[in-house]
């Protein structure tokens, strides 16, 4: 058994402990806080197993970490304070452990990652040992391995689009939502999601990933960007009020131009209610989210992905789905040789030992 911290028990850290007690070859033996209330609280209630597991959750990482843990799944937050990240990364790193993440956008692409975040990675691997592997929580899958294997069902491909179209009122995250994203923020206002090179930034190591395992060369990297108001004012269960004429929606693509035209494309259509922009694209169920592949070509192909979690949130599915992207490639990070990988290396692998019955016995 391979014993496994999980930092952070937010959104994606709800989803590793249960990731992680549910994984044949994992043992949770650590669960790392910040906040002061959930110290001593029982990871089988963090993570909504609905059973204790007896691991109190510690706001102590030098006695976590100086366990010697085999993985560490951290899944605390990078988007409002990557160095932080970066730092606590790297710190777990430093203890030879295989460490997976969602929280370094950069670092989806290692290979196209600035020198000053891949280069002490790659030296905390030298000198502890220990493997990384990050991917995204947009979901990763749904930008790369997803796109790449239908691909392969295609007697031609002309284009690839991967879609995320989601309501993020049912996203209980009112930092991002309001400020990153910028949703009931005046129109003048410019979130930092969507300042000029920041979705590239963000985005651009998938459509490289794609580039990549397509064989293709990449001219550019394009962004496009529209945003769209509120007619009316909303009030959301979970974030409160909206206010009519500030931002309701918003729709972008990342086009990665090969030939002089986009040929791969990451699209985001977000709202805060189903009626702002109803013209754009809705999940095909009319639900509350969906991630869709369309491949373009003879045949043409499309498959969307709706997942549903915590009481049936498609945002929490979503995070789910992330989750297990990551904490499924931990047995094979620690089988294989010290270093840095991405999502061309990791094998989306099936659910080995977990098919199981009613109550959590073995089918």
């Amino acid at each position: 058994m391979i014993s496994t911290v999980v930092w952070g028990t937010g959104n994606v850290g709800r989803a590793a402990i249960r990731a992680v007690d549910a994984h044949p070859a994992l043992e949770l033996t650590a669960v790392l806080v910040h906040n002061p209330d959930k110290v001593g609280r029982d990871a089988g209630d963090l993570g909504d197993l609905g059973r204790e597991v007896g691991v109190a959750a510690t706001a102590d990482i030098d006695a976590a970490l100086s366990a010697g843990p085999g993985a560490v799944v951290y899944a605390a937050t990078g988007d409002i304070r990557p160095d932080d990240a970066f730092a606590d990364i790297l710190r777990a790193l430093s203890t030879g452990a295989v460490v997976v993440t969602p929280a370094l956008f950069p670092l989806y692409d290692h290979r196209s990652a600035p020198p000053e975040m891949r280069e002490p990675i790659l030296a905390a691997i030298t000198e502890a040992g220990g493997s990384f592997f990050a991917s995204g929580i947009d979901p990763g899958w749904g930008n790369d391995v997803l796109p790449l294997l239908l691909s392969g069902l295609g007697t031609t491909v002309e284009g690839i689009r991967c879609q995320e179209i989601f309501d993020y009122s049912t996203y209980d995250q009112p930092d991002s939502v309001r400020y990153l994203v910028g949703m009931g923020q005046p129109m003048d206002y410019q979130p930092p999601m969507l300042a000029p090179s920041v979705p590239t930034m963000v985005w651009g190591g998938q459509v490289r990933l794609m580039a990549r395992g397509l064989g293709v060369e990449l001219d550019e990297i394009r962004e496009v960007f529209d945003r769209r108001a509120l007619d009316n004012t909303i009030t959301t269960a979970t974030m409160g009020d909206f206010e009519a004429g500030t931002q309701g929606a918003v729709r972008f693509e990342l086009q990665g131009i090969v030939g002089g035209r986009p040929r791969i494309v990451i699209e985001h259509v977000t709202r805060i209610h189903p009626n702002c922009a109803p013209d754009w694209p809705v999940p095909p169920d009319g639900g509350a989210g969906a991630h869709r592949v369309i491949i373009e070509g003879r045949p043409r192909i499309e498959v969307s992905i709706e997942a549903d979690d915590e009481g049936g949130s498609r945002a929490a599915g979503g995070n789910a789905t992330a989750v297990g992207r990551l904490v499924g490639a931990i047995d094979w990070l620690v089988e294989h040789e010290p270093g840095v990988y991405d999502a061309l290396d990791v094998p989306l692998r099936p659910a080995i030992g977990k098919l199981t019955a009613a109550e959590g016995t073995p089918a």
